[in-house]
């Protein structure tokens, strides 16, 4: 049981975890601080937070657990502000979609509290964002995955696993390093493949027409190009060298599928589809809600 949220970013993780918190009883009070003030006031009006801070720093003031729920590129100035009221015993979390680059941001604004930031990635999400869209089961029966480094404190490790658990997530813990090249391959490089053939096919003169015609194989398809710009422009420079990477054997793999294809080599270009085919047959999602 804590006694306090400082949650910095009311939209629709952080809106989440507070109100799965609420409802689980897990906290008595939450204080929240958004960039926006109409966001922060919104989230009162919603039950999402009951008292709303002026800046970060008094967001976390009196908090015994702080969730940072910003995109990934102002989490630096974030942990730079909330510094000089982190305690040894208060627990900080991000929902950060890569992990390195958070890390190192807690490093230079976190300082000598670094030990209290237990890095989080919940395998969950929405189209929509907003705290408008907030919703206590956003997390039940998700993945959480957990990325300690040398200097988290275990107890605040610990704190994070029991929490995240206490919300009927399953809880991993990897290294920052293996985090960040798993989900370039199965998460920023199939949305960098999403919004590149929307863009690839609206920008065609007849582009209009085509969509018209697509189906639900379509739709399901490019259903996660509808992810929030500002959100995924971080993640893709935050995890740049990872997904690069992923990007080129994705490449690799493509054009040798085209060549089959230009020769006319109908049996290989079947050998490979069939391979995908049964790799995806046989794949099942860790958890029921992944993304």
């Amino acid at each position: 049981m804590f006694e306090q949220l400082g949650l910095i970013g009311c939209g629709l993780m952080g809106g989440s975890f507070a109100l799965a918190l609420k409802r689980a009883g897990l906290v008595k009070r939450v204080v929240g601080y958004s960039k926006s003030p109409s966001t922060t006031e919104r989230a009162r009006q919603m039950g999402v937070i009951d008292i709303e801070a002026p800046s970060a720093l008094l967001a976390v003031s009196g908090a015994d657990i702080v969730l940072v729920a910003v995109p990934v590129s102002a989490t630096e100035a974030t942990f730079k502000a909330i510094k000089h009221l982190v305690t040894p015993n208060m627990l900080i979390m991000d929902v950060g979609s890569t992990k390195r680059e958070v890390i190192d941001a807690g490093r230079r604004g976190l300082r000598e509290h670094i030990g209290s930031f237990v890095p989080a990635h919940p395998i969950a999400g929405k189209e929509l964002s907003g705290v408008e869209h907030a919703d206590a089961d956003l997390y039940a029966g998700r993945q959480i995955i957990l990325t300690p480094i040398e200097r988290t404190l275990t107890t605040q490790l610990q704190k994070a696993v029991d929490v995240w658990t206490a919300l009927g997530c399953r809880v991993l813990k990897m290294s920052p390093e293996q985090h960040d090249a798993a989900f370039a391959a199965v998460s920023h490089l199939p949305h960098l493949i999403a919004f590149a053939l929307m863009n690839a096919i609206s920008g065609q003169t007849l582009g209009k027409d085509y969509l018209s015609l697509a189906g639900p194989g379509f739709r399901d398809f490019t259903r996660i190009a509808a992810g929030d710009p500002k959100i995924w422009r971080d993640i893709m420079v935050s995890n740049r060298e990872e997904l690069l990477e992923q990007s080129k054997i994705f490449q690799r793999t493509l054009q040798a599928m085209e060549l089959m294809i230009s020769s006319g080599n109908g049996d290989a270009l079947e050998g490979l589809i069939e391979q995908a085919s049964n790799t995806r047959a046989h794949w099942t999602m860790a958890s029921k809600h992944n993304k």
